[in-house]
């Protein structure tokens, strides 16, 4: 186990998160012993920032967080977007044009404004509060691809996420990112080298940290970039088989506080070497 890292970045549902979206007292207190240690904390996630409040009111002080996969690099102490990459409106149209090809069901949604407000089609089937205020239906596919989007989503009836989305990676060929972060069959696209490993390293090199000081938690394969740059990947016991295959280590599950669990040993560590 590394045993001096400076930064903790770690995927929230599925990995810091319990099942019922919950940061358990134990995993909180956890973050704020290594916090207290001199380390920094980072969320590396797929949500957007419009769907962080939920997680800073289960913290002692809000945290950065790369948002979107990678497409997103916020600050909630001032509410500002650090930094943002998003997909441009001719790029999601030829994905779009590609995808049509290729899986005629295919239905889309967009999230927008720097992930504050997303857009979605009549067919997109009512899930991941499409119903919440920041979410609106848009009848006109052209108008719902006509505005930078730093995710665009996109469903179909092919319910295995692994096999949908190599159909989807193999359709976009390299001019954008495909991948997924739920056990349904929704495939998360990004600009073309926008990966959570990408963000997190734009955001890492502000703070002056390296790869190698950085200890990174994950589940799904969309954290495989990040797991892969961090210096320490730990997977969780619930992880996806490509994440546990590739993990330096792996923890208890999310539902029995693994990163907690891996966090409390480091800390314990780190005392003894005093």
């Amino acid at each position: 186990m590394e045993v001096h890292p400076r930064v903790v970045a770690t995927d929230l549902d599925g990995t810091l998160l319990r099942p019922d979206k919950s940061l358990s007292a134990r995993t909180a207190a956890a973050l704020d012993a290594f916090r207290a240690s001199g380390g920094q904390v980072l969320l590396v996630t797929g949500r957007p920032v419009r769907w962080l409040p939920a997680v800073y009111e289960q913290l002692r002080e809000p945290v950065p967080a790369v948002c979107a996969n990678g497409a997103v690099v916020y600050d909630p102490q001032t509410d500002t977007v650090l930094c943002a990459d998003p997909l441009a409106p001719e790029i999601m149209a030829e994905v779009a044009r590609r995808l049509r090809a290729e899986v005629p069901d295919v239905v889309f949604a967009v999230e927008v404004e720097d992930g504050r407000l997303m857009r979605h089609g009549v067919d997109w089937p009512e899930h991941w509060n499409s119903d919440h205020p920041t979410a609106r239906v848009v009848t006109d596919p052209a108008e719902l691809l006509a505005a930078p989007a730093v995710k665009l989503l996109v469903r179909s009836s092919h319910d295995d996420p692994d096999l949908f989305v190599r159909i989807v990676a193999g359709a976009l060929a390299g001019i954008a990112e495909a991948t997924h972060s739920s056990k349904s069959g929704l495939v998360e696209i990004s600009a073309a080298g926008v990966t959570k490993a990408a963000g997190l390293a734009w955001l890492c090199a502000r703070l002056g940290v390296q790869a190698a000081e950085v200890v990174a938690f994950g589940d799904m394969p969309n954290d495989v970039p990040m797991l892969t740059w961090a210096g320490r990947a730990v997977a969780v016991a619930n992880a996806h088989p490509t994440v546990r295959d590739l993990a330096d280590a792996v923890t208890a599950s999310n539902a029995d506080d693994g990163v907690a669990v891996y966090l409390e040993e480091l800390m314990a560590q780190r005392q003894q070497r005093r």
